[in-house]
């Protein structure tokens, strides 16, 4: 029930239809009796900085989850960040500071490395191949590289974001040999599709599938649907995957924290999510 005392948690981005957060989030707020809702709010590109900091003007909101097209954007409209976005070079939490700074952070990242160290795969030391360089794949990419790993590879069609993104891996984690330039899976332990491929049906798989080896661990970012063709193609190649909707699940925990909520754990959040596709 909404009413004159409920806190506002703006999910900002665009298009709406692909958002998961309002079917995770609210029923948990219900099951908690906490008077939070999630609220979708479709915001275009020209719009986006005015809108963000007007929303911030309201007194009822307690914080706002940021997701695509505006991730990198953010970064430059807010007061202050966290390291990670620093090394991200994306953000997708903000929340407003009693003195009235926006404050961001980045989970994307930490959400996908919680779920592949929960299903056992061993970071340290591993080999990872990041596709895509934009907000999500420059978060995942910087957690984990703060797991320890030995190599990372970047790829994107947009070469000059791959190659920033490397430098600043290089620059934090220079233990790390990063490479860039080659979409390969072949020889990784772990291989992310951090692009928007799959979200719409008929849409070319990220990488050669072919080339997937039954040892590599596959992570997946696009939640139109739990099983992407890219996923149900590295399950068919005998790899073990991860899909997109695990990542949020795991990363809400740190939102909630961060806005000063009431925290929970991910098994909690699938219980009594009502996710639809």
């Amino acid at each position: 029930m909404i009413n004159g005392h409920t806190q506002l948690i703006a999910h900002i981005g665009y298009p709406t239809h692909t958002f998961k957060s309002p079917m995770i989030y609210n029923p948990f707020f219900e099951h908690v009796g906490a008077n939070v809702v999630v609220v979708p709010m479709g915001c275009q590109t020209p719009d986006y900085p005015a809108f963000l900091k007007s929303v911030f003007t309201l007194t009822n909101i307690c914080g706002a989850l940021i997701t695509m097209p505006h991730k990198v954007v953010t970064v430059g409209l807010l007061d202050e960040v966290t390291p990670t976005v620093k090394v991200a070079g994306a953000c997708n939490a903000v929340k407003r500071t009693p003195d009235g700074r926006l404050v961001g952070d980045m989970f994307d990242g930490a959400g996908f490395v919680r779920g592949v160290l929960r299903k056992g795969l061993t970071l340290r030391g591993a080999r990872v191949l990041v596709v895509g360089s934009g907000g999500v794949g420059c978060a995942i990419a910087a957690s984990l590289a703060a797991e320890d790993i030995a190599a990372m590879a970047l790829f994107d069609v947009n070469t000059a974001a791959a190659e920033a993104l490397g430098q600043r891996l290089q620059a934090n984690y220079p233990a790390i040999a990063v490479s860039t330039g080659s979409n390969d899976p072949a020889g990784f332990d772990l291989v992310v599709n951090a692009t928007p491929m799959g979200m719409n049906e008929g849409d070319p798989l990220p990488l050669d599938v072919s080339r997937l080896a039954p040892s590599t661990f596959v992570g997946e970012v696009v939640m139109r649907t739990e099983m992407t063709a890219f996923l149900t193609a590295a399950q068919a190649r005998g790899c073990r995957v991860q899909v997109g909707s695990d990542m949020l699940f795991e990363q809400i925990p740190a939102y909630l924290e961060f806005f000063g909520l009431p925290t929970t754990t991910a098994e909690v959040l699938r219980e009594h999510a009502r996710l639809s596709y």
